[in-house]
Protein backbone atom coordinates (compact mmCIF):
# COMPACT_ATOMS: atom_id res chain seq x y z
CA UNK A 1 0.00 0.00 0.00
CA UNK A 2 1.51 3.45 -0.73
CA UNK A 3 1.43 5.97 2.20
CA UNK A 4 3.27 8.33 0.51
CA UNK A 5 2.13 11.90 1.65
CA UNK A 6 -0.30 13.34 -1.05
CA UNK A 7 0.91 16.67 -2.53
CA UNK A 8 -0.59 19.29 -0.54
CA UNK A 9 -3.55 21.24 -2.05
CA UNK A 10 -4.03 18.78 -5.23
CA UNK A 11 -7.36 17.63 -5.24
CA UNK A 12 -7.76 13.98 -4.32
CA UNK A 13 -8.05 11.61 -7.08
CA UNK A 14 -11.52 9.98 -6.65
CA UNK A 15 -10.67 7.08 -8.46
CA UNK A 16 -7.92 6.21 -7.18
CA UNK A 17 -9.57 6.88 -3.33
CA UNK A 18 -12.66 4.17 -4.71
CA UNK A 19 -9.81 1.93 -6.15
CA UNK A 20 -8.35 1.56 -2.77
CA UNK A 21 -10.93 1.90 -0.53
CA UNK A 22 -12.75 -1.36 -2.00
CA UNK A 23 -9.33 -2.98 -2.05
CA UNK A 24 -9.24 -2.55 1.67
CA UNK A 25 -12.95 -3.43 1.76
CA UNK A 26 -11.82 -6.85 0.33
CA UNK A 27 -8.76 -7.35 2.05
CA UNK A 28 -10.31 -7.09 5.74
CA UNK A 29 -12.94 -10.18 4.68
CA UNK A 30 -11.77 -14.02 4.97
CA UNK A 31 -13.44 -16.75 3.21
CA UNK A 32 -15.05 -18.19 5.90
CA UNK A 33 -16.51 -14.53 7.05
CA UNK A 34 -19.23 -14.61 3.74
CA UNK A 35 -19.45 -18.28 4.18
CA UNK A 36 -17.31 -19.52 1.34
CA UNK A 37 -15.05 -22.85 1.50
CA UNK A 38 -11.04 -21.61 2.08
CA UNK A 39 -9.37 -23.76 -0.09
CA UNK A 40 -5.63 -24.22 0.28
CA UNK A 41 -3.00 -22.68 3.07
CA UNK A 42 -1.74 -20.23 0.67
CA UNK A 43 -3.50 -17.92 -0.60
CA UNK A 44 -1.84 -15.09 -2.73
CA UNK A 45 -4.20 -11.97 -1.60
CA UNK A 46 -5.47 -11.24 1.71
CA UNK A 47 -9.21 -11.59 2.47
CA UNK A 48 -11.40 -11.90 -0.48
CA UNK A 49 -10.55 -12.61 -4.29
CA UNK A 50 -11.84 -10.50 -7.08
CA UNK A 51 -13.87 -13.14 -7.85
CA UNK A 52 -14.91 -14.41 -4.69
CA UNK A 53 -16.44 -10.89 -4.33
CA UNK A 54 -17.98 -10.62 -7.58
CA UNK A 55 -19.93 -14.09 -6.81
CA UNK A 56 -20.94 -12.80 -3.53
CA UNK A 57 -22.28 -9.56 -5.04
CA UNK A 58 -24.14 -11.26 -7.97
CA UNK A 59 -21.93 -9.17 -10.70
CA UNK A 60 -19.27 -10.83 -13.31
CA UNK A 61 -15.83 -10.57 -12.06
CA UNK A 62 -14.63 -7.98 -15.07
CA UNK A 63 -17.47 -5.93 -13.98
CA UNK A 64 -16.52 -5.64 -10.48
CA UNK A 65 -12.63 -5.63 -11.50
CA UNK A 66 -13.54 -2.20 -13.68
CA UNK A 67 -15.22 -0.77 -10.50
CA UNK A 68 -12.15 -1.65 -8.61
CA UNK A 69 -9.89 0.02 -10.51
CA UNK A 70 -11.93 3.24 -9.76
CA UNK A 71 -14.50 3.00 -12.46
CA UNK A 72 -17.70 3.84 -11.22
CA UNK A 73 -19.07 5.92 -13.95
CA UNK A 74 -21.88 3.67 -14.80
CA UNK A 75 -22.05 1.33 -11.86
CA UNK A 76 -26.26 1.47 -10.66
CA UNK A 77 -27.14 1.88 -7.23
CA UNK A 78 -28.63 -1.86 -7.13
CA UNK A 79 -25.12 -2.99 -7.58
CA UNK A 80 -23.42 -0.55 -5.04
CA UNK A 81 -26.05 -1.91 -2.39
CA UNK A 82 -24.91 -5.67 -3.73
CA UNK A 83 -21.13 -4.87 -3.02
CA UNK A 84 -21.88 -2.95 -0.22
CA UNK A 85 -24.07 -5.86 1.49
CA UNK A 86 -21.03 -8.63 -0.22
CA UNK A 87 -18.26 -6.72 1.84
CA UNK A 88 -20.50 -6.18 4.87
CA UNK A 89 -20.02 -2.33 5.00
CA UNK A 90 -21.05 -0.21 7.70
CA UNK A 91 -23.33 2.90 6.88
CA UNK A 92 -21.17 5.24 6.75
CA UNK A 93 -18.84 2.91 4.36
CA UNK A 94 -21.87 2.42 2.40
CA UNK A 95 -22.53 6.20 2.03
CA UNK A 96 -18.46 6.84 1.40
CA UNK A 97 -18.81 4.12 -1.50
CA UNK A 98 -21.65 5.66 -3.10
CA UNK A 99 -19.85 9.07 -2.54
CA UNK A 100 -16.79 7.92 -4.28
CA UNK A 101 -18.42 5.49 -6.97
CA UNK A 102 -21.66 8.35 -7.86
CA UNK A 103 -20.86 11.67 -7.31
CA UNK A 104 -23.27 14.13 -6.91
CA UNK A 105 -22.78 17.54 -8.87
CA UNK A 106 -22.01 20.25 -5.94
CA UNK A 107 -21.72 23.81 -6.02
CA UNK A 108 -18.14 25.52 -6.03
CA UNK A 109 -16.49 25.84 -3.54
CA UNK A 110 -16.02 29.50 -2.25
CA UNK A 111 -12.45 30.50 -0.97
CA UNK A 112 -15.14 32.02 2.31
CA UNK A 113 -14.06 30.20 5.92
CA UNK A 114 -16.85 28.98 7.10
CA UNK A 115 -18.16 31.23 10.14
CA UNK A 116 -20.70 30.36 13.35
CA UNK A 117 -24.18 32.06 13.29
CA UNK A 118 -23.84 35.05 16.20
CA UNK A 119 -27.06 33.51 17.38
CA UNK A 120 -24.99 30.18 17.77
CA UNK A 121 -22.46 32.04 19.78
CA UNK A 122 -24.80 33.42 22.02
CA UNK A 123 -26.36 29.96 22.65
CA UNK A 124 -22.46 28.39 23.21
CA UNK A 125 -22.03 31.28 26.22
CA UNK A 126 -25.17 30.60 27.73
CA UNK A 127 -24.21 26.81 28.06
CA UNK A 128 -21.60 27.78 30.65
CA UNK A 129 -21.60 24.54 32.60
CA UNK A 130 -21.08 22.49 29.81
CA UNK A 131 -18.23 22.45 27.23
CA UNK A 132 -19.54 23.05 23.97
CA UNK A 133 -17.85 23.69 20.50
CA UNK A 134 -18.61 24.02 16.61
CA UNK A 135 -16.37 22.36 13.81
CA UNK A 136 -16.81 22.57 10.32
CA UNK A 137 -16.15 20.12 7.90
CA UNK A 138 -11.99 20.05 8.12
CA UNK A 139 -12.25 20.22 11.34
CA UNK A 140 -12.01 23.62 12.33
CA UNK A 141 -13.32 24.66 15.25
CA UNK A 142 -15.15 27.92 14.52
CA UNK A 143 -16.74 29.10 17.91
CA UNK A 144 -16.82 27.69 21.28
CA UNK A 145 -17.48 28.92 24.83
CA UNK A 146 -15.60 29.17 27.96
CA UNK A 147 -16.16 25.57 29.56
CA UNK A 148 -14.38 24.46 26.27
CA UNK A 149 -11.71 26.57 26.96
CA UNK A 150 -10.80 25.47 30.11
CA UNK A 151 -11.18 21.80 29.34
CA UNK A 152 -9.79 22.04 26.16
CA UNK A 153 -7.41 25.26 26.30
CA UNK A 154 -7.71 28.97 25.26
CA UNK A 155 -8.31 28.44 21.40
CA UNK A 156 -8.60 32.52 21.42
CA UNK A 157 -4.53 32.80 22.31
CA UNK A 158 -3.77 30.37 18.97
CA UNK A 159 -4.09 31.34 15.27
CA UNK A 160 -7.08 31.03 13.23
CA UNK A 161 -5.25 28.23 11.20
CA UNK A 162 -4.65 26.22 14.24
CA UNK A 163 -7.92 25.82 15.48
CA UNK A 164 -8.20 22.85 13.98
CA UNK A 165 -8.62 19.40 15.46
CA UNK A 166 -6.75 17.58 13.31
CA UNK A 167 -3.54 19.59 13.59
CA UNK A 168 -3.64 19.99 17.32
CA UNK A 169 -4.60 16.09 18.03
CA UNK A 170 -1.36 15.24 15.53
CA UNK A 171 0.76 18.34 16.10
CA UNK A 172 0.76 19.30 19.08
CA UNK A 173 2.22 16.82 22.53
CA UNK A 174 0.05 18.82 25.02
CA UNK A 175 -3.39 17.12 23.43
CA UNK A 176 -1.61 13.81 23.03
CA UNK A 177 -1.08 13.90 26.63
CA UNK A 178 -4.93 15.02 27.41
CA UNK A 179 -6.32 12.32 25.48
CA UNK A 180 -5.95 9.03 27.83
CA UNK A 181 -6.55 6.93 24.36
CA UNK A 182 -5.07 9.21 22.22
CA UNK A 183 -4.71 6.73 19.40
CA UNK A 184 -8.71 6.61 19.29
CA UNK A 185 -9.25 10.11 19.52
CA UNK A 186 -6.64 10.10 16.53
CA UNK A 187 -8.56 7.40 14.39
CA UNK A 188 -11.85 9.38 15.40
CA UNK A 189 -10.74 12.21 13.67
CA UNK A 190 -9.23 10.47 9.98
CA UNK A 191 -11.86 8.63 10.00
CA UNK A 192 -14.00 12.02 9.88
CA UNK A 193 -11.97 13.56 7.36
CA UNK A 194 -11.98 10.41 4.93
CA UNK A 195 -15.30 11.06 5.16
CA UNK A 196 -15.62 15.15 4.20
CA UNK A 197 -12.51 13.82 1.47
CA UNK A 198 -15.13 11.06 -0.04
CA UNK A 199 -17.69 14.20 -0.27
CA UNK A 200 -15.49 17.06 -1.20
CA UNK A 201 -12.52 15.36 -3.19
CA UNK A 202 -12.01 19.11 -4.90
CA UNK A 203 -12.06 21.11 -1.90
CA UNK A 204 -8.06 22.54 -2.03
CA UNK A 205 -8.15 23.62 2.10
CA UNK A 206 -9.56 19.68 2.96
CA UNK A 207 -6.82 18.57 0.27
CA UNK A 208 -4.06 20.90 1.70
CA UNK A 209 -4.83 19.58 5.63
CA UNK A 210 -4.60 16.80 4.43
CA UNK A 211 -1.13 17.22 2.63
CA UNK A 212 -0.05 18.98 5.94
CA UNK A 213 -0.65 16.49 8.00
CA UNK A 214 0.86 13.57 5.61
CA UNK A 215 4.14 15.34 5.48
CA UNK A 216 4.08 16.21 9.61
CA UNK A 217 2.75 13.57 11.61
CA UNK A 218 3.95 9.75 10.55
CA UNK A 219 0.67 8.58 12.80
CA UNK A 220 -1.69 10.46 10.43
CA UNK A 221 0.00 8.89 7.36
CA UNK A 222 -0.79 5.46 9.20
CA UNK A 223 -4.12 5.96 9.89
CA UNK A 224 -5.01 7.63 6.76
CA UNK A 225 -3.87 4.46 4.66
CA UNK A 226 -5.96 2.06 6.17
CA UNK A 227 -8.75 3.71 4.39
CA UNK A 228 -11.42 3.46 7.39
CA UNK A 229 -14.34 5.73 7.78
CA UNK A 230 -17.16 6.52 10.25
CA UNK A 231 -19.64 9.18 11.49
CA UNK A 232 -18.59 9.85 15.35
CA UNK A 233 -21.57 11.19 16.73
CA UNK A 234 -21.72 10.18 20.30
CA UNK A 235 -19.62 8.84 23.03
CA UNK A 236 -17.26 8.94 25.72
CA UNK A 237 -13.98 10.20 26.30
CA UNK A 238 -11.22 9.64 28.71
CA UNK A 239 -8.85 12.79 29.66
CA UNK A 240 -5.87 13.90 31.58
CA UNK A 241 -5.84 17.76 32.66
CA UNK A 242 -3.56 19.41 34.03
CA UNK A 243 -5.70 20.34 36.63
CA UNK A 244 -7.83 17.92 38.10
CA UNK A 245 -6.79 15.15 36.96
CA UNK A 246 -8.85 12.26 35.12
CA UNK A 247 -11.87 13.25 33.56
CA UNK A 248 -14.57 10.65 31.96
CA UNK A 249 -17.16 12.59 29.71
CA UNK A 250 -19.73 11.74 27.42
CA UNK A 251 -19.84 13.85 24.44
CA UNK A 252 -22.74 14.26 21.68
CA UNK A 253 -22.36 15.85 18.12
CA UNK A 254 -25.61 17.22 16.89
CA UNK A 255 -25.18 18.58 12.88
CA UNK A 256 -26.89 22.22 12.32
CA UNK A 257 -30.01 21.80 10.55
CA UNK A 258 -29.56 24.73 8.38
CA UNK A 259 -25.82 24.16 7.79
CA UNK A 260 -25.31 20.08 7.46
CA UNK A 261 -21.49 21.23 7.32
CA UNK A 262 -21.27 22.53 10.92
CA UNK A 263 -21.73 20.11 13.89
CA UNK A 264 -22.00 21.07 17.47
CA UNK A 265 -20.33 19.28 20.23
CA UNK A 266 -20.97 19.49 23.82
CA UNK A 267 -19.69 17.14 26.96
CA UNK A 268 -20.58 16.07 30.15
CA UNK A 269 -19.86 13.87 32.87
CA UNK A 270 -22.26 11.80 34.55
CA UNK A 271 -24.48 13.64 38.15
CA UNK A 272 -22.64 13.60 40.88
CA UNK A 273 -19.66 11.81 39.72
CA UNK A 274 -15.70 12.88 40.47
CA UNK A 275 -16.15 14.39 36.20
CA UNK A 276 -18.82 16.45 37.49
CA UNK A 277 -16.49 18.05 40.22
CA UNK A 278 -14.05 18.45 38.19
CA UNK A 279 -16.08 19.99 35.71
CA UNK A 280 -17.37 22.38 38.71
CA UNK A 281 -13.70 22.89 39.74
CA UNK A 282 -12.54 23.67 35.71
CA UNK A 283 -15.76 26.40 35.61
CA UNK A 284 -14.44 28.32 38.56
CA UNK A 285 -11.11 28.77 36.63
CA UNK A 286 -12.39 29.27 33.26
CA UNK A 287 -10.28 29.56 30.34
CA UNK A 288 -7.11 29.73 32.79
CA UNK A 289 -7.56 26.44 33.78
CA UNK A 290 -4.97 25.29 31.16
CA UNK A 291 -2.69 27.34 31.89
CA UNK A 292 -2.70 27.13 35.69
CA UNK A 293 -2.46 23.52 35.42
CA UNK A 294 0.85 23.91 33.22
CA UNK A 295 1.95 25.60 36.35
CA UNK A 296 0.84 22.73 38.89
CA UNK A 297 2.54 19.79 40.00
CA UNK A 298 1.46 16.45 37.76
CA UNK A 299 -1.34 14.62 39.01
Amino acid sequence: MDERPEPAGASLDRRAELSEFLRTRRARLKPEDVGLPAFGRHRRVPGLRREELAQLAGVSVAYYTRLEQGNGRNVSAEVLDAIARALRLTDAEHAHLTHLAKPKQKKKQTARSPQARPALRQLLDVMDAVPAYVIGRRSEILAWNRMAAALFGDWGELPAAERNWARLTFLRPDYHDLFVDWEQKAIDIVCVLRMEAGCHPDDPRLSALVGELSVKSEDFRRLWATHDVKEKTHGVKHMRHPLVGELSLNFEGFRLPDDSEQVMVTYHAEPESASAQALRLLASWGADATRAGSQAPSV
